[in-house]
């Protein structure tokens, strides 16, 4: 059981995957990068009369599950409000929130592989130095998170970064660009991560195998 979270370079909407997610605004409306992205897939009439059966404006961090409509690859679509931090420079607990729900919502339904963005990474990076760099963290926090919840879930993670410059910025959390796929344990810091590093508590990380050009970490409960 636990969580299998892979790096992936390439659009969400573009994954095999249970449930994709939009980085949604809190009026659930069609707006531009990915969220326009996955309107235009998904259908944007139709996908706009099911958003508009949710109540608005959401909170930051919520998170809300819709049909998938055209996206012929998923079942559902997640939509997760991302806080913008150049209106809300500290809402880090509230981008742990919009990957955390959206786990949560996933699970509720009976889901078990989803496909991220990189929340609040665009536009509503703000002015953090390395928005995608600080999303990946979060989303990594969230998914440890879920896994001390519920240790007994067994689910797929994608992070997708679309751009190679977003996807090299996120890598550099996950520690060794070398690094493919590691077992550890709920609760290890995932970004201090690197090939034959020891644990303050002296547990190994253990390199299973290379997988590709993404970067695959399961996250295991204790």
């Amino acid at each position: 059981m636990g969580v299998k979270l892979e790096l992936v370079h390439g659009s969400c909407a573009d994954q095999n995957a249970d449930v994709i997610v939009n980085a949604a605004n809190r009026y659930l409306a069609e707006g531009g990068g990915i969220c326009g992205v996955i309107f235009r897939k998904a259908g944007s009439a139709e996908l706009t009369a099911a958003c508009r059966e949710h109540k608005t404006p959401l909170n930051d961090g919520d998170a809300i599950l819709t049909p998938a409509f055209g996206l012929t690859k998923a079942k559902a679509i997640i939509h997760a409000v991302g806080p913008n931090f150049a209106s809300t420079p500290e809402a880090f607990d509230e981008l742990v929130d919009a990957y955390y729900n959206s786990l949560v919502v996933m699970k509720d339904n009976g889901y078990h592989s989803i496909s991220f963005p990189l929340i609040s990474s665009g536009i509503f990076g703000g002015s953090l130095e390395k928005p995608a760099r600080e999303s990946a963290r979060r989303c990594c926090e969230a998914a440890r998170l879920f896994v001390a919840k519920y240790p007994d879930y067994e689910a797929e993670v994608m992070l997708c970064a679309f751009t190679t410059e977003e996807y090299l910025e996120a890598m550099e959390y996950f520690g060794d660009s070398a690094l493919k796929e590691i077992v550890i344990s709920e609760g290890d810091l995932i970004g201090d991560l690197m090939k034959g590093k020891t644990m303050g508590d002296g547990r190994q990380v253990k390199v299973v195998k290379e997988n590709g050009t993404n970067i695959v970490v399961r996250i295991i409960p204790e």
